[in-house]
């Protein structure tokens, strides 16, 4: 613990590129071992103050972790690293057509009444997902387009909250 967390961003912390694509195998050897390193039983014979220090260390590596282990959120991170916040409560805006795939979605959604039809939704859903995914590591790790990468971000976000919606559909139909 030679530097503190609150001086590093998450890929510093982890010690690996501030970039898209991570290995999850990387990411998760990684934690491991600085959940060993900064986990406050270690510094029991140091008495309260330094076990305190290890569990806000121990919080801050797992927020790291939460972060960077999912696209979603390791994507928005970028994004504000890079100066781009995503302030998705205010920039709703999205492209029409994007608007009318989402309306069409719904309308399926509204109208399946069988396992077999959302199942096909939910294939759809999650196929156009990855090709937003995709296109985000373009714009972060290939073109350096933050600003791009941010208006996919926000519009993934939609995809992911609509994806939750059919899993809810799903658990509705006994699934």
């Amino acid at each position: 613990m030679g530097f503190s967390p609150l001086d590093v961003n998450d890929f510093e912390l982890f010690g690996v590129p501030a970039r898209f694509e991570l290995a999850r195998e990387v990411l998760d050897a990684r934690w491991k071992k600085l959940q060993a390193e900064v986990h406050p039983d270690r510094f029991a014979s140091q008495g309260p103050a330094a076990q305190r220090v290890a569990m806000q260390w121990a919080v801050r590596v797992n927020e790291a972790y939460q972060r960077l282990k999912d696209p979603l959120k390791r994507a928005a991170y970028l994004c504000e690293l890079r100066g781009h916040p995503l302030r998705a409560e205010s920039n709703t805006a999205m492209p029409a057509d994007f608007l009318m795939q989402q309306m069409a979605w719904r309308e399926a959604l509204e109208e399946a009444t069988s396992a077999a039809e959302l199942d096909r939704l939910a294939t759809e859903v999650m196929q156009r997902r990855q090709e937003m995914l995709a296109a985000v590591r373009e714009a972060l790790d290939v073109r350096n387009d933050t600003e791009a990468a941010a208006h996919q971000v926000r519009a993934l976000m939609f995809v992911e909250r609509f994806a939750e919606e059919i899993d809810r559909r799903f658990e509705a139909l006994g699934q």
